[in-house]
């Protein structure tokens, strides 16, 4: 039976991974310079009020057409709402969201009422209004990142006494590989559809950075298992060795998985939608990164270290010990 060698394709994996980071950062850059933030961020994070609402289909001639942007943008303008964010909804284009600033509730009636007028009757079993003061918002946004920062450095700290001091930073790399590509594809669908990010997306990311790093201690496991049982191969054939017989796990669980978060992306609703979005790109990435990216690393590193073999790394120990 033919075995599959990551190691001799490595050049192109990497290469895959530095085309979809390098196009998320050029993205990130442009959405920085045009929203002032490399993501665009959500009421959550900024603060205002967000108005969901969608055309009554049950009165006759009500949803006959799409909604049109530019007769909501009109009606904002009248309302001195113009630097507002407008989002149609629904297979249809019946449905509406629009960001705001902080609104009372009187001028929240009279932008549904001039609304109402100009585009048609809304039901209001679907109207949906959030309001998020900027204090709140820029707290969410710097609690989120905390989160981040505190399970990066704990899953760096963990890895490192769980394993020698290079696999845990290179299992660091693949985490930042996983955060990099989730990161440029919401920036990219931020500038190209106008999705935005919100606490949801945070829980997404630190998900992610969990479900990847579990990927990558398995296959680094079976590293070690295989170097035992093996001390004097080269650690090409050993990295090899042990994503062959971990591939069909890791495929398994990542698919397994994703079904389930295409199936919320699908029928989840507005809500988990990107959520479940954010999941699937994330734990395909790590899935990716487990198997190409940080046991590639592992192996590129030995060698240039002088490594390639168990026996050598005892060796290079017990000098540095001496």
């Amino acid at each position: 039976m033919t075995k599959f060698s990551v190691i001799k394709q490595r050049s192109l994996w990497w290469s895959i991974s530095a085309v979809i980071i390098l196009a998320g950062i050029a993205s990130m850059a442009i959405s920085t310079a045009q929203l002032g933030a490399p993501l665009r961020p959500g009421l959550d994070f900024v603060g205002g009020t967000r108005l969901q609402v969608e055309l009554d289909c049950t009165v006759p001639g009500n949803c006959d057409e799409p909604i049109e942007l530019a007769e909501v943008r009109e009606v904002l303008n009248e309302q001195d709402l113009g630097n507002s964010t407008i989002q149609r909804i629904g297979s249809a284009q019946q449905g509406l969201t629009i960001r705001t600033k902080t609104l009372d509730v009187e001028q929240r009636s009279q932008l549904q009422k001039a609304l109402s007028e100009r585009i048609g009757e809304f039901d209001p079993a679907a109207t949906q209004i959030d309001t998020v003061g900027p204090i709140i918002g820029q707290q969410l946004f710097t609690s989120g990142l905390l989160a981040l920062l505190v399970s990066f450095a704990g899953i760096l700290v963990y890895l490192s006494f769980r394993f020698q001091f290079d696999y845990a930073f290179l299992a660091f790399i693949a985490l930042l590989h996983d955060v990099l590509v989730t990161l440029g594809i919401f920036s990219i669908l931020g500038l190209v559809q106008g999705v935005e990010v919100d606490s949801l997306f945070v829980v997404a990311l630190l998900t992610i950075i969990g479900f990847s790093v579990n990927d990558t201690v398995v296959i680094y496991d079976r590293i070690r298992e295989v170097i035992a049982k093996h001390p004097d191969q080269h650690i090409d054939q050993i990295v090899d060795d042990a994503i062959n017989q971990t591939l069909t796990r890791s495929i398994n669980t990542t698919l397994t998985t994703v079904l389930t978060l295409v199936s919320i992306f699908l029928f989840g609703g507005e809500t988990l939608k990107y959520f479940a979005l954010a999941l699937i790109v994330g734990f395909i990435a790590g899935a990716y990164s487990s198997i190409f990216v940080a046991s590639t690393l592992l192996a590129f590193w030995r060698e240039r270290t002088g490594q390639t073999k168990a026996t050598q790394v005892i060796e290079a120990e017990f000098l540095d010990k001496a």
